[in-house]
């Protein structure tokens, strides 16, 4: 049997919710990308089985990915790339426009506009979903090779690889779990 468990990394120490411009939106996430996490008393005990026990560990190249890696198994070992990032936001580009928001709110209308086929500054849903492809070609790599494989990644990235890996006849929950330090397995039965 091999195992794929896609775990989201933990909560950002980047705690800013004040409103904000379009504009001011994008400082916000770069806020975000270069934030670590907060750490917990307690982790599910599932997500610390997974990325302790797995053979092979991933993350991504944002901190808050490989912060989480280090706090679920701090004497792992590892490997970190670009491939496994979260999906982009794209951005407005709008100077003029002087409304705050919540960057959640920003969040949430900027990801609606991504779906739908906004992309302006960043990589669009189809390229994600591309990227998508070749990291789930990766991660079956790494479980043919070392049965077990764990990737602290992202939310929105991570339902994608499950969506990847559920096609090609992988078997685990429907949706990868999206709350912070969740995580949703996938095995295959040889």
């Amino acid at each position: 049997m091999m195992e794929i468990s896609l775990i989201r990394h933990g909560k950002s120490q980047f705690n800013e919710k004040k409103r904000v411009t379009c504009e001011e939106f994008e400082r916000w996430v770069d806020g975000y990308n270069t934030s670590g996490v907060h750490k917990q008393a307690n982790y599910p005990s599932e997500t610390l089985l997974k990325s302790t026990s797995a053979n092979v560990l991933i993350t991504s190249d944002l901190k808050r990915s490989m912060e989480s890696a280090a706090i679920l198994h701090p004497e792992g070992i590892t490997i970190t790339h670009s491939l496994f990032r979260e999906t982009e936001l794209p951005t407005l580009h709008a100077k003029h426009l002087s409304i705050r928001l919540k960057p959640s709110t920003w969040a949430v209308l900027l990801r609606l506009l991504w779906l739908a086929g906004y992309s302006n500054g960043c990589e669009s849903f189809s390229e994600a979903k591309g990227r998508a492809v070749i990291a789930t070609e990766q991660l079956i790599f790494y479980a043919k090779q070392s049965q077990s494989v764990a990737v602290v990644g992202h939310g929105f990235f991570n339902r994608f690889i499950s969506k990847e890996l559920q096609k090609r006849g992988w078997t685990g929950k429907k949706r990868a779990g999206t709350k912070h330090w969740s995580c949703t397995t996938y095995t295959w039965l040889e």
